[in-house]
């Protein structure tokens, strides 16, 4: 086509359009001189030089400026290794108890596991396609949008952004004076069993060695290397330190280790500051400092815990600051700033993460006489009870600006756990009086029982993964609560289901079990599969290690109250010999990187949860049912002590000052 030829499509027989407007403009004053052959060969090279940089920019800006654009640079124009990659030190993995590249309780709890390049290449691959499909949708919204919608929009965001703020400093205020009422059942007597007596003292001697090798080698840090003999952080508390100390306090508190409790009060007093500016997980910190703050509070009545754990409730409120008030995964603790994963499927906030903020933010309210942390929570309930739910289950991801589902991955375990705990135990801490928890906790049960919960052939009941309507026949540690859960609810189960339920609890337990003994050190994987021949057995080598953690014994524990069935004593001693023969340094308590071999194979961190959870869950096992008993406490994912809010007694006067 003759150069000439492409004119008509930018100009007009005036000299405006595209190439009058732009020659006008360049001209300075009097517009495009002339119209021969030099002048049209000049504007189409501009013309086309203008559509070649914006094709350019499309392409490269795809890759620079959408989500996780460091993974697609990396993972896919340089083909890097994903083992080469720095894992994301943040447990879940779900819990930065360093993070498997899977999941992890809320991707919360995971120290570094080796991963699977293969797996990790084609999880990149898919979250870059999801990235792109998401930004492409997302812009494509905003496009059809005219300028004044779009600029209202953001004076309406600003204008409640600032009323937020406003709202989140008020709750900052003086607290209410309060009458401390002493506990029930925060001291037990002592067993009558002298075997269950000594049994009992083992356990508190673990936890001496636990503590006073912190205290020797990391004394005022996150947590403790007892290989190394150093201190160990994680970036998961960005710089807030000290969560072996607030993690201990109520564990420290029942055992009766009362010089050590006011030890670790008076440095709770000196030297713990939110004051930092650094990315917290908001899940982590919430579950440890404040359950772990809130606890020391109703078991000992000392006010600095009640100040602190209010203190710090306000810093997390920014989080709430979304579209949707589904709060980010991570919070900049001095500028409020949020954001989420790059990792968690275009941005989403994470069901378990967010999920686990109700039982906390409730007593926040309670305690401070201000209802904002009661209502962050409680909105959280009115966007998923406005989502409709596929076959009834609850994906694990929800994206906070536009308040819709991620992908629908659903987990029992790492990403969606510690939901359906709060939902029952929001239930039973409301003196049985939040009814809309019950129906969202057994509906969530009854989805769950028809599209999760399978029986292997040799007769072991299993919780499986559900990944857009197929089955993983997979199961993780962190899913081994669920049999815990399922036995404390069956009390509240519909008609004819209690016994059930309570059945479902112990064949869970039973599996779990089986997980543990299949090892050579009788400690349980990450993760066991029902595939491939295999039963309760870790296939992958990325799922074989054990970092200390409490879900199994913890469905112990309840199974044990519950039922009374010595069985579950004796599997409890079973995982402390474990725990003594394979686990115990000089320096401490080790997760473990392979369970099926011989030799050792330490991660060298004592994770501040092997105190917190596993240790408290096992002395519970051994103590009589007037220590902490049921009916009167509950335990939050963190293993620390929340009070029932009793409706015909409360166990706070709180009075205006």
């Amino acid at each position: 086509m003759p150069v000439g030829g492409l004119l008509p499509l930018f100009s007009s027989p005036a000299g405006g359009g595209l190439g009058g407007g732009l020659g006008g403009g360049l001209g300075g004053g009097g517009g495009r001189k002339g119209s021969g052959p030099a002048a049209f060969r000049l504007t189409e090279k501009f013309v086309l030089l203008l559509v070649f940089s914006a094709f350019i920019t499309l392409c490269f800006g795809a890759i620079f400026f959408l989500p996780d654009s460091s993974k697609l640079l990396s993972g896919v124009l340089f083909h890097s290794s994903p083992a080469l990659q720095p894992a994301a030190d943040h447990k879940p993995g779900p819990g930065s108890r360093a993070e498997d590249a899977a999941e992890g309780r809320a991707r919360r709890r995971e120290e570094g596991a080796p991963g699977d390049p293969a797996a990790a290449l084609e999880d990149n691959l898919a979250r870059i396609r999801e990235n792109h499909e998401r930004a492409l949708r997302e812009a494509k919204e905003t496009l059809q949008k005219l300028p004044e919608e779009i600029q209202r929009d953001i004076l309406l965001e600003k204008e409640k952004v600032a009323q937020d703020q406003q709202r989140d400093k008020a709750a900052s205020r003086g607290l209410p004076q309060v009458n401390f009422v002493p506990p029930i059942g925060a001291e037990g007597r002592e067993p009558a069993d002298p075997t269950i007596r000594d049994k009992r003292a083992k356990i508190k001697e673990m936890m001496k060695h636990a503590w006073y090798n912190y205290k020797r080698y990391a004394w005022g840090l996150n947590e403790l290397k007892p290989i190394s003999k150093e201190g160990h952080s994680s970036s998961l508390f960005g710089n807030i330190k000290g969560a072996t100390i607030v993690d201990a306090l109520d564990t420290l508190f029942i055992m009766g280790m009362k010089d050590e409790f006011q030890e670790a009060k008076s440095w709770i007093e000196k030297n713990l500051d939110f004051n930092v500016n650094a990315a917290i997980s908001v899940f982590e910190v919430n579950i440890r400092f404040v359950g772990g703050l809130l606890s020391a509070y109703y078991l000992s009545g000392e006010e600095i815990f009640r100040k602190k754990a209010v203190e710090l409730g306000v810093k997390l409120l920014p989080a709430f600051h979304t579209p949707s008030g589904i709060p980010w995964a991570l919070l900049n603790m001095k500028s409020g700033i949020g954001s989420n994963w790059p990792w968690a499927s275009g941005g989403s906030s994470i069901l378990a993460e967010f999920g686990t903020l109700h039982l906390e933010f409730m007593h926040l309210s309670y305690l401070s006489g201000n209802p904002i942390f009661a209502e962050k929570v409680m909105n959280i309930r009115t966007v998923l009870n406005n989502l409709e739910k596929p076959q009834g289950l609850y994906p694990n991801y929800l994206n906070p600006s536009s308040g819709q589902w991620g992908q629908h991955h659903v987990s029992v375990g790492g990403l969606g756990d510690s939901f359906y705990e709060y939902l029952l135990k929001a239930w039973l801490m409301s003196d049985k009086t939040d009814l809309e928890a019950k129906k969202m906790y057994f509906d969530a049960v009854q989805a769950i029982e028809t599209h999760l919960i399978r029986k292997s052939s040799g007769g072991l009941t299993y919780i499986a993964e559900w990944k857009g309507g197929l089955l993983e026949h997979k199961m993780g540690h962190l899913t081994c609560f669920a049999g815990g859960m399922f036995a404390l609810g069956a009390d509240g189960a519909p008609a004819g289901l209690a016994q059930h339920y309570l059945e479902l609890g112990a064949e869970i337990a039973r599996t779990c079990h089986e997980s543990y003994n299949r090892t050579y050190v009788k400690l349980g994987p990450e993760a066991f599969r029902f595939d491939g021949g295999v039963e309760a057995i870790a296939t992958r080598q990325n799922e074989k290690y054990y970092i200390l953690r409490p879900e199994v014994v913890e469905t112990y524990m309840y199974m044990w109250r519950l039922t009374h069935d010595p069985k579950y004593r004796k599997w409890a001693w079973e995982a402390v010999e474990a725990l003594e023969n394979y686990c115990k340094v000089n320096g401490g308590y080790s997760g473990l990187r392979d369970v099926y071999v011989r030799h050792e194979s330490y991660d060298d961190v004592q994770q501040s949860f092997f105190l917190a959870e596993t240790l408290k869950y096992l002395y519970l096992i051994f103590s009589d049912d007037d220590l902490l008993p049921l009916e009167h406490w509950v335990f939050n994912t963190e293993a620390h002590l929340l009070p029932v809010l009793h409706t015909d007694k409360k166990a706070l006067e709180v009075k205006e000052q």
